[in-house]
C-alpha cells in the first residue's frame, strides 16, 4: 500500500488527544479559511474542508458556526502559518507547523523547546528534502465501487495512492492538487469525512529507545504549546 500508509500506521504521535485542543486547532484553521476566501462555504472549497474536518472530530455545529462569525470580526486576530524546522535529540528531523498571531513569541518558544531537548532550530527549507508534503482525503465507500477503476480515474486529478481502509477509501495525492481532488469528490456525490495535508518522511531514521524516549518527550512540550498546529517527523518508532 505504499510509503503513506506505512507512514499513516506507524506514525503514533499524540496530538490533540484533548477536545479542546482540537476544537482550538480547528478555530485557528476556519478562521484563516474566512479571512483568505469568505465566510460562505459554498464559495470557500478550504473552508468547506475544514467544516467536514471539524465534523469528524464532533465539533458542535454551534461551535463551527461561531468561529465562523469571529473570524469577520473585526477585532479578530489575524494568524499567520509558519513553518519551522530543526534538528531534536539523535537527528530527528522535525517539522512544526503553527498558526500564530505573535511569529516572535511562538519562534522563541519553539527554538526553546528545541534547545531544552538537546537539539536545534534550523533554517526555513532546510529540512524539506527530507519529507514529501502530500494531501489526503478520507471518503465513505460508496456501494458497488471499484477501488482500482477509481484509482486510474483519480490518477489524472493528481491522486498517487488510492486505497480502502475498513469503510473509507483513502486518497493520498500531490500537495498542489488538493482542490481538483476534492472538486472531483464532491462533484461525484462521495462523502468525504476529513481531509487535509501530511508531510511524508523519505527515509525514517532509527533511534535507540532512550533517544526515542527523549523525542517523545519533546514531542509532548510541542504538544503543550497553542500555537502549534501540527509536527511531523522522521523517527522510526519501535515498541
Amino acid at each position: 500500500m505504499g510509503r503513506a500508509f506505512e507512514f499513516r500506521k506507524a506514525r503514533k504521535m499524540k496530538r490533540w488527544g484533548n477536545m479542546a485542543r482540537v476544537f482550538t486547532r480547528l478555530g485557528k484553521e476556519i478562521t484563516i479559511a474566512v479571512k483568505s476566501g469568505g465566510p460562505d462555504p459554498n464559495g470557500n472549497p478550504k473552508l468547506r474542508a475544514l467544516i467536514q474536518n471539524a465534523k469528524s472530530e464532533n465539533m458542535p455545529k454551534d461551535n463551527i458556526e461561531r468561529a465562523i462569525k469571529r473570524a469577520t470580526e473585526k477585532d479578530q486576530a489575524d494568524y499567520k502559518e509558519m513553518v519551522y524546522e530543526g534538528y531534536g535529540p539523535g537527528g530527528v528531523a522535525v517539522v512544526i507547523e503553527t498558526a500564530t498571531d505573535n511569529p516572535t513569541r511562538t519562534v522563541a518558544n519553539v527554538r526553546s523547546i528545541f534547545n531544552k531537548a538537546g537539539g536545534s532550530l534550523g533554517t526555513t527549507g532546510s529540512l524539506s528534502f527530507l519529507f514529501e508534503h502530500k494531501c489526503f482525503f478520507k471518503a465513505k465507500i460508496k456501494e458497488g465501487i471499484d477501488i482500482e477503476e477509481l484509482e486510474f480515474e483519480l490518477i489524472d486529478y493528481g491522486a498517487e495512492e488510492v486505497f480502502a481502509d475498513e469503510d473509507l477509501i483513502v486518497i493520498y495525492g500531490q500537495f498542489e492538487a488538493f482542490g481538483s481532488l476534492q472538486k472531483y469528490l464532491e462533484e461525484q456525490s462521495f462523502e468525504i469525512t476529513s481531509s487535509g495535508f501530511e508531510r511524508i518522511p523519505n527515509d525514517f531514521k532509527e533511534v535507540s529507545p532512550e533517544i526515542q524516549a527523549d523525542i517523545e518527550k519533546m514531542l509532548e512540550k510541542f504538544d503543550d504549546d497553542d500555537d502549534i498546529q501540527n509536527v511531523f517527523h522522521n523517527m522510526k518508532e519501535v515498541e
